[in-house]
């Protein structure tokens, strides 16, 4: 592996920070999605815990899924494509 730019470094850096802070928003609304049955339908005891429970599964795993599918993404050059950029081979232009 050869040495990193300057620019390439801070493009992981932003590239980290965006999937932290998406992941974080997706967690989150995943979350009150999940809970939401707790405060609506009243619920108390054993049913809002395992409610919650799941809550923070489903959460946790909606944080993960992002962070890791950013990651990959940007890891294996999944890049937005440039308006000034040819359309590739075979490709249909605008429509």
């Amino acid at each position: 592996m050869g040495k990193r730019t300057q620019a390439q470094r801070d493009a992981m850096t932003v590239e980290i920070g965006y999937a932290l802070v998406t992941g974080a928003f997706l967690a989150g609304g995943l979350f009150a999605l999940c809970a939401a049955p707790v405060l609506l339908l009243d619920l108390a005891g054993g049913t809002a815990r395992g409610v919650l429970a799941v809550a923070a599964t489903a959460a946790v795993l909606g944080f993960v899924t992002r962070v890791v599918r950013v990651l990959w993404r940007f890891g294996n050059g999944a890049r937005a494509v440039r308006p000034d950029a040819p359309f590739p081979p075979g490709g249909s232009g605008p429509r």
